[in-house]
């Protein structure tokens, strides 16, 4: 119990804490101390998150692109243009004619066709009277291999005469129906027991799609229920059901057709209510009991096609699978998102339909039907039968250097350069196209300039560390200081206070030594220029700049027009010792030194066992909890001698008191 001046009538507490004040000063100093430390570290690390950047764009001054820029000028460029990579020789070439440009192959149906909603179900419209649906149900099972040669089973049986369509990480594989053949790399076949054999093992992580047909599917289901909410209505999860075989309960069987629905789609399933074919929902009877068990078998409306092309990567075979369900719109989306590589397009003025492939060119020479289609559907329901026609594709074909040759787009490339062919032409009305290629002296003088600019921001941010003036007499703010500070008056102490931490840093003096070294090195290029000085770029004549660099455009331009390959080699040569460009010889510099900062500084996901800053951080606050528990002893000590003499007094109060009480009663 601390008993604070009830009989001395001293402020007890305040002299406490003024003794303590006193005997925390040690312990201010250390905080202080560990303050300083964390600023250190914090101004080391953005002093390493400068030089990351700066190594990371050391990293791309590697690339020759930086070092050949090519400009590239048509004399025609309404007819011809072209652009060049920075792989592209300096040279000249003349397309003297064109006499015709690539173009895809397209294929027109035949006549207009019978349907006129693009949104609505195939199955509430007109198809045409050659067409009729198939019977079965379109399923589809996607797998994602978990390990190498994982074996992959379809457990349902397969409609007879319905090949499915595999796909593996989206493409498709040729379905072999020939047990005894041997598969290759681009088959697959379904084996005995529904097991998938694939010509080429699967991986793990491979994606596997499966679309097929089943006959029929069945789905079951048991319903107990109590009189307050008996069952009624009951969906099979599938629509636009053909036909139906629904058991109940008792065992009694009842059949229903797609003949025998209304307009609505529903069929009555005895005394037990009505199934809607078009939504796969059962309606029940309002008597009907609570307890329900209910089995269906069912079979859907649904078709199939396939889509034959010739493509860049060789002939395409492509399976696509539509049910009663499918719209004219989701047909065309299904075409254009598979591996056919067409386009199918509907015209809702003309209500025709045409199939046009995305690659321009010719793909089967000699033989033409680029794009085919089987299957009653496209033939009979979208007109694509023999009567369609078929424009095929054709390459362009040019004259260029006096060569005649053709390439199956209008855009090729040609030993780096791109060239994109416009119109038709001949030498008899044209002149021919020039297309001049050269080296972008701009570019690379202004690739070179932004380089010399980003090391002098680098240079500028350590020297100015390593220059910042220090003022000593602005120590951390300690708690009591703070109290008596606004919080602008903190800010403006706490900047004085941080200001020179690294100044004259040896560390950080290294890293600038080595840079200018390296900047200033011979690099044996085997041509016009050895050294940056030679170039234009040498340091400023203030020595206050810290080994800062300028440059003379004039001469610089004049470097790289004159020798280009010399000024390339001096920057990014990455041979021995003695040739080794600036930029490699900076960025093995820069890396040693982010090295180094992180065993000073470390990084923010650095614990402090890991580097000597957060070493020194650990000792420090060891010394802090020391000293802390010190003070606790302290303060505790000083209270109990307080309160040692607060009793004394009150008994010395007591006794003088009972004195004068004997006193007065005499």
């Amino acid at each position: 119990m601390r008993i604070a001046g009830l009989a001395s009538g001293m402020d007890i507490d305040s002299i406490v804490k003024d003794l303590m004040r006193a005997e925390r000063m040690p312990l201010d100093k250390l905080k202080q101390k560990k303050q300083i430390l964390e600023w250190q570290r914090d101004d080391y690390r953005a002093i390493n998150t400068q030089l990351l950047s700066f190594r990371d764009k050391l990293a791309q001054l590697k690339l020759t692109s930086n070092y050949r820029a090519r400009t590239t000028s048509s004399s025609n460029d309404a007819y011809v243009s072209a652009t060049a990579t920075s792989g592209a020789s300096q040279a000249s070439y003349s397309i003297s004619e064109v006499t015709q440009l690539a173009s895809a192959a397209t294929r027109v149906n035949a006549a207009p066709i019978s349907l006129t909603n693009p949104t609505g179900a195939l199955a509430t419209q007109e198809l045409g009277n050659g067409f009729s649906w198939k019977q079965g149900v379109v399923e589809a099972k996607t797998v994602k291999v978990k390990a190498d040669k994982e074996e992959i089973t379809l457990t349902e049986t397969l409609a007879a005469g319905e090949s499915p369509s595999i796909k593996v990480n989206g493409k498709t594989l040729v379905v072999q129906t020939d047990s005894n053949a041997e598969l290759k790399a681009n088959e697959v076949r379904v084996g005995t027991n529904g097991v998938l054999e694939f010509g080429t093992a699967l991986k793990k992580d491979d994606l596997v799609k499966i679309d097929y047909v089943i006959d029929e599917k069945t789905v079951k289901f048991d319903y107990t229920g109590d009189n307050e909410n008996p069952l009624k209505t009951w969906s099979v999860g599938a629509t636009w059901l053909a036909t139906a075989t629904i058991t109940i309960d008792d065992g009694t069987t009842i059949e229903v057709k797609r003949e025998h629905a209304d307009g609505d789609g529903n069929v009555a399933i005895g005394n037990y209510g009505s199934i809607n074919l078009n939504t796969g929902v059962i309606l029940f009877n309002p008597e009907r009991k609570t307890d329900t068990n209910i089995e269906v078998s069912y079979t859907q409306n649904y078709s199939s096609f396939e889509l034959n092309t010739h493509t860049s990567k060789g002939a395409v075979n492509e399976k696509i699978f539509i049910t009663g369900s499918d719209s004219l719109n989701s047909v065309i989306r299904k075409v254009n998102e598979s591996d056919a590589g067409v386009t199918m397009f509907y015209d809702s003025f003309t209500n025709r339909v045409t199939l046009t492939r995305k690659e321009t060119g010719d793909f089967n020479p000699g033989v033409g039907n680029e794009i085919t289609v089987t299957g009653t559907f496209m033939e009979e329901v979208l007109k694509f039968n023999a009567d369609s026609k078929e424009t095929g594709g054709e390459n362009a074909m040019f004259t260029i250097n006096g060569l005649t040759t053709e390439r199956t787009s209008n855009t090729f490339d040609m030993n780096g350069v791109t060239f994109t062919l416009k119109q038709k032409f001949d030498a008899e009305t044209i002149e021919p196209a020039t297309i001049s290629i050269a080296n972008d002296t701009n570019q690379v003088f202004e690739n070179i300039k932004e380089f010399v600019n980003q090391y002098n921001e680098l240079i500028a941010e350590i020297s100015g560390k390593l220059n910042e003036e220090r003022h000593r007499s602005y120590k951390p703010l300690t708690d009591d200081e703070r109290e008596e500070l606004s919080d602008k008056q903190q800010e403006k102490w706490e900047e004085m206070a941080k200001s020179g931490l690294l100044k004259g840093d040896p560390l950080l003096s290294g890293v600038l030594t080595n840079m200018r070294l390296d900047m200033s090195s011979v690099v044996e290029t085997n041509g016009l220029f050895s050294q940056l000085a030679s170039i234009g770029i040498s340091t400023t004549s203030n020595y206050l700049d810290g080994g800062k660099l300028q440059i003379n455009e004039a001469k610089l331009k004049e470097a790289i027009e004159q020798d280009p390959d010399s000024v390339e080699s001096l920057f990014r040569s990455d041979g021995s010792t003695s040739d080794l460009g600036i930029i490699h010889k900076l960025y093995n510099t820069v890396d040693a030194s982010l090295n180094r900062l992180r065993e000073k500084a470390g990084r923010a996901t650095s614990t402090n066992q890991q580097f000597s800053i957060g070493r020194e951080l650990l000792n420090v606050d060891k010394s802090i909890d020391r000293f802390e528990d010190k003070m606790k002893i302290t303060e505790d000590r000083y209270w109990r001698q307080f309160t040692a003499m607060e009793k004394a007094i009150q008994r010395a109060n007591q006794q003088s008191m009972f004195l004068m009480n004997q006193f007065g009663g005499m």
